[in-house]
């Protein structure tokens, strides 16, 4: 037992759980056993004691009446909330005797395991489960939903998720955020960026949407959606013309810079700013700031990866983050992602050694929709922990309609009992972070952070590890792995002599200092994870497998089938659908809004206010008109998953409407290259105006 829930009063180190790349470290106030306050970790040296709502909260979600208690089991129609309460013995017999016949009768790809980070515990998220599945034989689920696009194209260009250390930004003198709603997502980088403009730092966001962060800037340009190429390629086209690149640097540290110098020629800022919308004075301006400006870095969002061309977009801008030698300059550089520092030890963990089946299929994860409608041979069984798909994932009407199934033998292990746990059979209570042994890995700053439980386990919840445990054993499987405890495999996940960077780090350093840094001395590596070693502008990599291999805007698909780009961002109080059925997050948020330009609102014959039915060839919803100049005009955004579980389809269901292709690169997803046409909602007229 761990010596925290040993003590019933205290206040204790730990780390927050939640997917978010600050992963701050937090002071966790106990009083009688019962956690009461939570506060940030002050002497953490990126978050320094400060926190966000949802985390400051958090304590009620964990004491929420509606929290899971005990295992249910399905009573009544899929997706009618009727559960009665089993035991655990129940509840892994019924399970496992289902697979059983599953795996006899169909084999064992008829199982499909579907996950995310709704937990960012490593070995809750990637540890015990994977093992499982693997041991199992199970359907694979390819995990793209995020970051996959992004991913590749930074990998094609640098090697790695490698970026400029966020404690150097406050060094920064010019800060291009550009994508990303950081007031909302990333608050610790707008701490840095706000003490740097103390000495002077500007603040460019580019945006599709004038959001908090846009608001905050020194300098807001509104770019058209999925266009974020075209404006890289056209900055880069004036930092070649008007001299102002590093040579020294660009042959030094690059291939492919005379080929880029070439390519660039044909973006020029009058066609750039036809595609992108952003002014021709404006591209010249951003570009001379962005040359005579040092230390200047870039912070790639996850906003505009998740678009047709949403891995292109990312390398793009990477590219252009090398032109001016910024990478050799402490603060400059660019911050997409910085996981490669702390990476662990994946196939200790995973032991992916235990699928015997190398041919296994696999789905993606954004095309749920298909796989459990779809596909032949069928998956007759979907097993959901640490995600909620219901609500996530792309085209939901499709995955709702998967998930109704009666065929479909479905388990959720969650909280909550959340939109896809009422499409269940068996619902398992989830542990929360604050009950679990687990090690984190930021992708944003340098830290590792080892999180040990503080709490017993809310009522008969379980974690993830323990169930996979309790599953392998009733499936008869022997294998040692499958029973290793949480501690053994932070120990397993830590031993991996591969990464320099993580010398010094083990299982007894970070339970004596919660936390430890990445040992990294330079300020930019000796030599990329590129098979040049180099950054790579010209990538033979990329075109070997089809691929452009310098920056190229592709434009996006569906151009002319409805009437606006629609863009579901994320919001302020919720992530992703975590806290979005909590009615404090939920008054805070106010309303599901649809912002949409003056000059469309007019043509559309909306007014502020109206509610305005979204709709396109996957579904529908209904949302709040915010009328105004926040987007272009051919641009709406939303923001915000939100909890509707008042009818069978709900009103305010975005993924209803987005689609579920795959990026360029990846396989990620393209939330934000939908399109939609808008009606308002005509109002039943009250009987007392006919009388």
């Amino acid at each position: 037992m761990s010596a925290y829930i040993q003590q019933p009063d205290g206040i204790f180190k730990t780390v927050c759980s939640l997917d978010c790349p600050d992963q701050c470290g937090l002071l966790v106030h106990k009083e009688n056993g019962k956690i009461t306050k939570i506060a940030g970790d002050p002497e953490h040296p990126v978050t320094r004691g400060n926190i966000c709502n949802k985390v400051r909260h958090m304590a009620e979600r964990i004491y929420d009446e509606q929290r899971l208690t005990q295992p249910l089991k399905r009573v009544g129609p899929k997706g009618s909330r009727q559960f009665e309460p089993i035991t655990w013995d129940e509840a892994i017999e019924t399970i496992t005797s289902h697979w059983k016949s599953l795996i006899t009768e169909h084999g064992p790809e008829s199982i499909l395991p579907y996950s995310f980070y709704g937990n960012m515990g490593n070995i809750n998220a990637e540890g015990m489960d994977r093992r499982f599945f693997y041991r199992l034989g199970a359907s694979q689920i390819e995990r793209t939903i995020c970051t996959a696009a992004g991913g590749a194209g930074f990998k094609y260009t640098m090697g790695g998720s490698i970026g400029t250390d966020p404690e150097d930004t406050v060094h920064t003198r010019l800060f291009i955020l550009w994508g990303i709603n950081a007031v909302s997502t990333n608050m610790h980088q707008i701490t840095l960026a706000q003490q740097a403009r103390k000495q002077g730092a500007k603040i460019v966001v580019i945006d599709v949407h004038r959001n908090q962060t846009g608001r905050m800037a020194d300098w807001f340009i509104p770019i058209l959606p999925g266009t974020d190429t075209a404006l890289a390629l056209g900055l880069m086209h004036i930092l070649f013309a008007e001299n102002r690149v590093d040579e020294h640097f660009l042959h030094n540290y690059t291939v492919g810079h005379e080929e880029l110098r070439e390519h660039v020629q044909s973006y020029d800022p009058v066609t750039v700013s036809g595609i992108t919308g952003v002014p021709v004075d404006d591209i010249y301006k951003l570009a001379r700031m962005y040359s005579e400006t040092s230390p200047a870095m870039i912070r790639i969002g996850n906003g505009l990866q998740h678009h047709d061309n949403g891995g292109m977009n990312t390398r793009a801008i990477t590219c252009l983050s090398v032109l001016t030698g910024q990478w050799l300059v402490r603060g400059g550089g660019a911050i997409r992602s910085n996981s490669a520092y702390l990476t662990h030890n994946a196939a200790a963990l995973q032991r992916p050694d235990l699928l015997q089946n190398r041919n296994t299929r696999s789905f993606n994860m954004n095309q749920l929709g298909r796989a459990l409608t779809d596909t032949q041979p069928p998956v007759h069984s979907l097993y959901v922990y640490s995600c909620n798909p219901a609500v996530v994932a792309p085209r939901a009407a499709q995955v709702r309609q998967g998930l109704e199934r009666e065929d479909l033998f479905t388990v959720v292990h969650d909280l909550f009992l959340t939109e896809t746990a009422a499409y269940a059979d068996i619902i398992l209570p989830a542990t929360s972070s604050f009950e679990n042994l687990d090690f984190y890995t930021s992708y944003w700053h340098h830290y590792m952070q080892l999180g040990q439980p503080i709490i017993e386990a809310y009522g008969q919840s379980k974690s993830n590890t323990e169930v996979f445990r309790l599953l392998a054993a009733a499936m008869g499987f022997e294998e040692p792995e499958l029973q290793d405890s949480d501690e053994q495999m932070i120990r397993q996940a830590l031993d991996h002599p591969a990464n320099p960077y993580l010398q010094g780090i083990h299982y007894d350093a970070l339970q004596d200092n919660h936390y430890i840094k990445a040992n990294r001395s330079a300020i930019y590596p000796e030599r990329l994870e590129t098979p040049s070693g180099k950054v790579e502008l010209y990538s033979s990599t990329m075109a070997q497998i089809g691929l452009p291999p310098l920056p190229t805007y592709i434009p996006l698909q569906e151009q002319d089938r409805h009437n606006y780009i629609f863009v579901p961002g994320p919001t302020h109080n919720f992530l992703n659908s975590t806290f979005s059925n909590n009615a404090k997050h939920a008054g805070m948020e106010k309303l599901p809004r649809l912002f949409l330009n003056t000059a469309d609102a007019e043509n559309e014959g909306i007014m502020d206010g109206d509610t305005v039915i979204v709709s396109n060839q996957y579904g529908s919803c209904e949302l709040i008109a915010a009328v105004g100049e926040t987007v272009l005009p051919g641009v709406v955004v939303s923001q915000g998953l939100w909890a509707d579980t008042s009818d069978h389809q709900p009103a305010h269901l975005v993924n209803a409407l987005t689609p579920d292709r795959l990026s360029d690169m990846g396989g990620g997803a393209t939330f934000f290259s939908g399109r939609v046409d808008l009606q308002k909602k005509q109002l039943p007229v009250p009987l007392e105006s006919i009388i």
